[in-house]
Parts: structure tokens; sequence; C-alpha cells
């Protein structure tokens, strides 16, 4: 995630600066739904951001409210390929496993 987001400052300093915006919005209930937020099911969201491309970030709720990103991607499409889907909840199963109590 970290790579993605460095990589979309680095060419597109715009949606990178609206990319972060969203996510500080995410800390607030009510940008929980759309258009800024959707829900992709089993616990899986999307923050969409529409420009030059489609920027997505992929993510979820974890105790106490916590917002974890776990995927990026760029497209000019208005569907979220499958495997990017696929790949956002393997990171997230693989995030809760590792820090399980």
């Amino acid at each position: 995630m970290r790579h993605f987001l460095d990589e979309l400052k680095a060419s597109d300093p715009d949606d990178f600066a609206a990319v972060i915006a969203g996510l500080a919005k995410l800390r607030h209930r009510q940008y929980h739904r759309e258009p800024l937020s959707k829900a992709l099911g089993d616990g899986l969201f999307e923050l969409r951001h529409v420009g030059k491309l489609n920027t997505r970030v992929l993510w979820f709720f974890v105790k106490y409210r916590r917002i974890v990103a776990v995927h990026g991607i760029r497209n000019k499409g208005r569907t979220i390929p499958a495997r990017d889907i696929h790949t956002a909840r393997e990171r997230m199963r693989d995030w809760q496993e590792r820090t399980k109590s």
C-alpha cells in the first residue's frame, strides 16, 4: 500500500492529495457511504476518487474503529477487477491472522 501511495504522489500529486483527504474523512461515520466510500462485502470497503483515472483504496475496519488500507488501484473502468478484490481480501485475512490476540 505504501508503494502505491508513493507512486501516486510522484505521478499525480493532486489525486494523491484527494486520496489522503478521503482517508482522513473516513474517521467520520457520515463519509462511510457513496460517493466517497462503498461497501464491497465481507467487511471490505473501497475509498473512491474519480479523476483522469479512477483511484480506489480498498480498506477494512479493525478494533476501536481503526481503518487498515490494504490495496490501491487506478483504472479507467467503473468496476474493480476481481483479481484486485481477491488481493485485498487475501491481505485483509493475512492482517487479521497476524494480529489475533
